[in-house]
């Protein structure tokens, strides 16, 4: 370890107690989305920011892009600190967090702490991440090392809806360039690509009738459920494809929302599903869509007096790999075997995240920071959502390591 490092694992030792308040402070204030209304919890943690002696460009959403975005408030927070002419390296992490649901054993908004762990929603995906970020860049500061370039910590309000009011709207109105860009993320792998998803919604325009004369009407029920079938066949051929990357495995389909129907005695008008189809990263979106829109219009055809219509709900695109982002990967994995003793894989996932709107905007782009060794082990979306301290403290000092390492102390 060098003097740096040592310096900074002290640091962020020393003021570990204060990193967990502050986890504490965030897990403890909801922030869920939907409905998302997140401009309170942001405010109250630029404030926290603040107190820790950064400075922070609280940068409010118009109502526009807001409604358009599905939330009912978005602001963002971004603090920046120069070290000196080099590289900028964003920090991002969310604050919005799924609705607790049901089955929890602690309080979602309690941030208890029990044999290590600490508990509730969003205390691993990914309010720890704000602290994990936060913290690496105190250590720094007060570190004093002579570095080359910039720390940005971008904290939004959006992810769990798409990011069109976060990282997407920061990207779009030049409110950042970065030249590097970790998200959060778990401890025991660095993420460099992740699925894309399509979500769509049909919509069955049939006509009613008494259900005593049920010929005389077109039911919307019964070409939902040929749809469905049609729909459930295609995903069944889908686990004939495979993924290179480790980590993502085949493309899947799920058929999340249904609803239909008037009475029991009548037959129905109308019948709606959603539908949600992970895009791996080899696939091109585009031509996902149009294979389901195919099978759509393939099905319409085979019920006359029905009617469909299929409506794009969001298509985010695949996050993919690139040279410079591998080789930001490695750094971050390098300096997290020496951290945890253990190898550090460059995994893939299946889910989809903010990660992919700046790399998609051609930033090299990985995913870092703390949580357990998977989701699962996360309660991720999940009743007891949680994060071990340890893997905390640990997180934070690969993530400032890392850091340093990019952007290269001075020689004299």
């Amino acid at each position: 370890m060098s003097n740096t490092q040592h310096t900074l694992a002290g640091w962020i030792d020393n003021h570990f107690e204060q990193q967990v308040e502050m986890l504490k402070k965030l897990v403890q204030m909801p922030s869920d989305n939907p409905p998302g209304d997140c401009t309170p919890h942001a405010l109250m943690t630029a404030q926290c920011l603040h107190d820790l002696g950064l400075e922070v460009e609280i940068l409010t959403v118009p109502d526009d892009v807001v409604a358009a975005g599905g939330m009912r408030s978005a602001t963002n927070l971004i603090v920046r600190h120069r070290f000196g002419p080099g590289p900028t390296v964003a920090l991002n992490a969310h604050g919005d967090v799924v609705p607790p649901g049901g089955g929890w054993s602690k309080d979602p908004y309690g941030a208890e702490i029990e044999d290590g762990w600490l508990y509730g929603r969003g205390a691993a995906v990914s309010k720890s991440d704000i602290t994990t970020y936060t913290s690496a860049l105190l250590a720094l500061i007060h570190s004093g090392a002579d570095l080359q370039g910039t720390v940005e910590l971008h904290i939004t309000y959006d992810e769990e809806t798409g990011g069109s009011t976060g990282p997407g709207w920061l990207l779009t109105n030049g409110h950042s360039k970065p030249d590097y860009v970790v998200c959060a993320a778990l401890s025991y792998f660095v993420v460099t690509a992740h699925n894309g998803c399509l979500h769509l919604e049909i919509d069955l325009k049939g006509q009613s009738a008494h259900a005593a004369f049920p010929t005389t009407g077109c039911d919307a029920i019964e070409a939902g459920n040929r749809l469905m079938t049609a729909l459930y066949r295609y995903r069944d051929a889908l686990g004939e494809t495979h993924s290179a990357i480790d980590g993502i495995d085949s493309p899947t389909l799920v058929i999340g929302l249904v609803n239909g129907g008037i009475n029991t005695n009548v037959v129905s008008d109308n019948f709606v599903l959603r539908l949600d189809r992970r895009i791996i990263p080899e696939e091109n979106p585009e031509a996902v869509e149009q294979e389901l829109l195919a099978l759509v219009a393939d099905v319409q055809r085979q019920v006359p007096g029905v009617a469909f219509n299929a409506r794009r709900i969001l298509l985010a695109r695949p996050f993919t790999p690139s040279p410079q982002s591998l080789a930001l990967a490695e750094i971050f994995s390098q300096q997290a075997e020496a951290v945890f003793n253990e190898p550090i894989p460059l995994v893939g996932l299946p889910l989809y995240t903010d990660a992919r709107l700046y790399s998609g905007a051609g930033i090299p782009t990985i995913m870092y920071g703390a949580g357990p060794r998977s989701f699962l082990e996360a309660n991720g979306h999940r009743a007891d959502e949680r994060i071990h301290l340890d893997d905390l403290r640990r997180a934070t000092l690969v993530v400032t390591n890392s850091l340093v390492t990019l952007l290269q102390e001075k020689t004299a």
